[in-house]
């Protein structure tokens, strides 16, 4: 009887640990730039703020919120998070999304992930499946808790990168009513196996698995952690081509930002280990709300998409649109990885999002 009592009093001290949440004067304050520092125009449709919220592990996150400037029926309003690009900042594409879904009646967010931008996290250029999952959902967190904000009708989109990271976090957080998720590459899948399997072989791997420990080693000896680098300038004639299409967003004044590690000087080279062995996609065919996956015809990373949706319904698509159940999959006709990114090709569905977040939310 002792050993049982013993046992359920350590399950009750374990349980207030992890229900306790953290005094918000116990996280890191964060200095804002207050100025428009975008890399698009300010819209006078709506009204923006800074923002900071936390995560789970008590980093602090920044972001920029977007309301409409008039009120929707009822006073709450349907919400929307978004981050993205991988090695981006909010002050670059994921900023516009946000700023044109609030345009069209979503409060909305753009969030610096952890280790990003003006968002905490030390120290800086990391990357984590587990961190940067829980990013989004301690958005959702946030949004829940706003006395404005409906917490039946909230939706995140996630760009590039954060688009493998949108869909993890849509298979373990069912608050998460609607996913985008936006010429999307699988982080874990393009770590493991290199673009189109070109590095899919043990052999391979373990070269890659011996590289970064090296890595580690010397980062640790030296104090300070290897940049990898952000998109190559100056462009050589040989890159792959889109390689040449990141030159033309990160590297000229279409798209650069000085926090932005792809305009940069990249993340650290140790910053993706952990993508080698933790899959993100491997729940996502337990999804039950809404996934719209969207992608260009002529992207290099597609097959990102196409493999998302496969393990999202079991049925596989290849180079065109698809609607399995509440998935679907939309190709855009000659648009290229980065042309969905921004507004230069004009070819960002927005009417395609507007329609699916309000018809998942039944607005």
């Amino acid at each position: 009887m002792k050993k049982v009592i013993t046992l359920a009093m350590l399950a009750a001290i374990v349980l207030s640990a992890c229900t306790n949440p953290k005094k918000k004067e116990n996280m890191t304050h964060l200095t804002l730039t207050q100025e428009w520092d975008k890399t698009f125009p300010k819209s006078d449709k709506v009204a923006h703020k800074k923002v900071t919220f936390h995560n789970r592990y008590g980093i602090e996150l920044a972001a920029d919120m977007y309301t409409p400037l008039t009120p929707p029926e009822g006073g709450k309003y349907a919400a929307i998070a978004v981050s993205g690009p991988f090695g981006a900042v909010k002050e670059q594409s994921s900023g516009l999304y946000a700023q044109h879904m609030a345009e069209r009646g979503f409060l909305a967010i753009a969030f610096d992930p952890s280790f990003t931008g003006e968002s905490g996290g030390e120290p800086r250029r990391m990357a984590s499946p587990d961190i940067n999952t829980e990013d989004f959902l301690a958005a959702v967190d946030f949004l829940s808790t706003l006395d404005n904000v409906d917490p039946e009708h909230i939706g995140i989109i996630g760009i590039c990168g954060f688009g493998g990271m949108a869909v993890n976090a849509a298979a373990i957080d069912p608050r998460i009513k609607a996913t985008v998720a936006a010429t999307m590459y699988d982080m874990s899948k393009v770590n493991v196996e290199g673009y189109f399997k070109s590095e899919d072989t043990p052999a391979q791997r373990m070269e890659k698995r011996k590289a970064i420990a090296r890595q580690r080693t010397e980062d640790y000896k030296s104090g300070s952690y290897q940049r990898a680098g952000g998109v190559i300038d100056p462009l050589p004639e040989d890159a792959p081509w889109f390689v040449k299409d990141y030159h033309s967003y990160y590297k000229t004044p279409r798209g650069y930002h000085e926090r932005s590690g792809n305009s940069t000087d990249g993340w650290n080279v140790i910053g993706c280990q952990s993508f080698m062995n933790q899959p993100l996609l491997c729940w996502a065919q337990e999804i039950e709300n809404p996934v719209l996956l969207i992608h260009g015809e002529k992207a290099h990373s597609r097959y990102f998409s196409e493999y998302a949706f496969e393990r999202m319904t079991g049925k596989h698509v290849e180079g065109q649109s698809a609607t399995e159940g509440n998935k679907e999959l939309l190709i855009i006709p000659g648009a290229s990885h980065v042309d969905l990114y921004d507004d230069v090709a004009g070819v960002i569905p927005y009417d395609k999002i507007e329609q699916f977040f309000k018809s998942s939310f039944a607005l």
